[in-house]
């Protein structure tokens, strides 16, 4: 029996639109500016020495926009830049400039579930904190008592089974009690090879014949049996 639910973002909880076409270039069209006005900033600080470090030299500030720049550019899975991507869309969030992107099939059930009893987590590639700015700042409101909690890439990569085998290590539930939803295959066959279950949210995409996991278009087509009492 599932005991608890762990979902995936952009493109399963959030649109993939909201997060490419208006989080991603928030924060680059903001990194300079938010940079310089903030370099006293403990995290800013703390954000700095983590890019040094990854790209193993010591980076004047203007060297390192352009290296955060290059690795947005790219898509890249970097903490760091993770991070920075948090405390910018802080910014905007709180200048009432971004408002969080969430399905409205996605609100309902997990409003549901919660109230049914499984324990609600959040895994994506963002980081914990730009996570928990998008689920306190959409239309429904502050939906972040839903959630037991929330990993990043601190926890691994998204890809890897080892990431999912840390979480169950730290949710302490059986792997075949936890469910992972995502529309990536990648992330599911990585969640699938550590014990989980899995469903594949298609949302927009067409069905993948011969996948190994249970595919819905959209929250409402998932059933899970509700906790008994």
């Amino acid at each position: 029996m599932i005991k608890a639910i762990i979902t995936d973002i952009e493109g399963t909880t959030s649109s993939l639109s909201f997060v490419k076409d208006e989080l991603f270039p928030y924060a680059r069209a903001h990194v300079g500016e938010f940079l310089h006005a903030n370099t006293n900033n403990e995290n800013v600080i703390n954000i700095l020495d983590a890019v040094n470090t990854h790209v193993g030299k010591t980076l004047s500030l203007d060297e390192a926009i352009d290296q955060l720049i290059a690795w947005m550019d790219n898509d890249e899975k970097i903490t760091p830049l993770k991070a920075l991507q948090g405390l910018i869309w802080e910014s905007g969030y709180l200048r009432g400039e971004l408002t969080g992107h969430l399905y409205s099939d996605a609100i309902h059930n997990l409003q549901t579930w919660k109230a049914q009893g499984f324990d609600l987590y959040v895994y994506s590639s963002g980081s914990v904190y730009a996570q928990k700015l998008l689920f306190s700042h959409t239309e429904a409101g502050d939906l972040t008592p839903l959630f037991s909690g929330y990993f990043d890439t601190n926890i691994g990569s998204k890809q890897d089974s080892n990431s999912y085998e840390n979480i169950v290590a730290h949710i302490g539930l059986p792997p075949e009690q936890l469910l992972f939803l995502s529309d990536i295959e990648a992330e599911l066959n990585a969640a699938q090879a550590a014990g989980l279950q899995t469903i594949w949210l298609t949302r927009d995409q067409a069905p993948q014949a011969g996948a190994t996991h249970w595919q819905v278009r959209d929250f409402d087509s998932i059933e899970v049996e509700p906790i008994s009492e």
